[in-house]
């Protein structure tokens, strides 16, 4: 058995736990072409492409049942986590509706929601399609979000899927080294994310995000920052700072991490009081944050934490969450570390497990200098949050 269908009878394991836990009869993924329009569910519980129309039916007391079209089923046999695979030629409908029936689900729990990207991989037409195959079976009655199910899937990560994203944030945390050695004076932000991806390449190694903007970085204080992607106007610059945030996809799991290195004017010269009280500062409030992160808090009160601490020592709020899920990606959906804003839904109010994988962090702008951003990644166990990543302490200096 490979590495990748370890985990996904390990998260099939889990989403039948799952579904007792939170008293639901049946969980459907119902997808179509998935490499055009992907259900980000499907990577848990198969880690295949399907072509056509496909159901795969969890049911609390532990049926797996796969409904495929003849030409994938090879594809899903070879998972060897379903205990039942059923292919159809001509039709899905009848077949799915008998199916359906005969479980007679007293809820049957299906991907949208509104608060959960990760959630959501059911789209309208689909949705229509599922109740016109179903009607007058009493089922659509029954449908309920599976954004409660997604999402403790996804976030609570077995050991496999640790063991992977400490491997990735380790790749990170040596490529920020390797780029450490690479920046210097007049160095811009496109030849440090192209010395980065041509490493990448050499390694089959992917990127945690959308390539473009993958590193982000900010060199000087011009360069804005966020998620826009490097430029060739700005450059490591003597007498400011130079911030990256980057993360490798290895084995289909991510990390990411931010770091900030300083330009010395000459040989003689010292990181300013101003960055340096800066990101102290920063560091103070984001071990309040890791403080706090620990099973059976919610996310909002994690975000508090860090968030008034950093107010506290007289810098202003960031102006995001404090910290998301990773693992299959860099925002892996489920609870965010972040304040009761509109914006996050009802996200922030999601209650924190052992097993859970977060990106913390947060930033200062300090004028005339830069952007002084904190990211770490962190697991969640009984007893509070560790770090994955080796933390930086002090701004590196170049």
């Amino acid at each position: 058995m490979s590495d990748n269908a370890q985990i996904v009878r390990e998260k099939l394991d889990q989403a039948v736990g799952i579904l007792n836990e939170q008293d639901v009869d049946a969980w459907m993924v119902f997808v179509h072409e998935t490499s055009l329009a992907p259900d980000p569910s499907l990577p848990l519980i198969l880690g295949a492409d399907m072509v056509w129309l496909s159901a795969f039916i969890i049911t609390r007391d532990n049926q797996r049942i796969a409904i495929i079209g003849k030409q994938d089923t090879e594809i899903v046999k070879a998972v060897g986590g379903y205990t039942q695979v059923i292919p159809y030629v001509e039709g899905i409908r009848d077949i799915l509706a008998a199916a359906l029936t005969d479980l007679n689900p007293r809820s049957l729990a299906l991907n949208y929601s509104e608060n959960d990207v990760a959630a959501d991989g059911l789209g309208h037409g689909m949705m229509l399609l599922l109740q016109r195959y179903l009607a007058g079976t009493g089922l659509p009655e029954r449908f309920i979000s599976a954004e409660r199910i997604v999402g403790a899937l996804r976030g609570r990560k077995s050991p496999a899927e640790v063991a992977r994203i400490r491997a990735a944030v380790a790749t990170t945390g040596r490529i920020f080294t390797q780029t450490g050695e690479f920046i210097a004076p007049g160095v811009s932000e496109v030849e440090v994310a192209r010395q980065i991806h041509a490493y990448l390449k050499e390694h089959g190694l992917g990127v945690a995000w959308d390539k473009n903007g993958c590193p982000a970085i900010s060199a000087g204080p011009d360069s804005p920052a966020g998620h826009g992607g490097p430029q060739e106007q700005y450059k490591a610059t003597p007498g400011a700072v130079f911030h990256m945030d980057f993360g490798v996809m290895e084995a289909n799991y991510c990390a990411d991490l931010q770091r900030v290195w300083y330009i010395r004017k000459d040989a003689n010269d010292t990181i300013p009081e101003a960055l340096a009280k800066a990101h102290a500062a920063g560091r103070k409030a984001l071990l309040a944050g890791f403080a706090a992160l620990k099973p059976g808090v919610a996310g909002w009160e994690v975000d508090a934490a860090a968030r008034q601490t950093l107010v506290a020592e007289g810098y202003p709020e960031y102006q995001h969450a404090f910290g998301h899920h990773i693992g299959r990606a860099a925002h892996d959906g489920a609870t965010v570390l972040g304040p009761r804003w509109e914006r996050y839904g009802q996200t922030p109010y999601g209650i924190i497990e052992a097993g859970n994988v977060f990106a913390i962090e947060l930033g200062i702008e300090v004028k005339g200098y830069g952007y002084i951003g904190l990211e770490e990644d962190v697991l969640v166990t009984d007893e509070g949050a560790v770090f994955l990543s080796e933390p930086q302490t002090a701004i590196w200096v170049i």
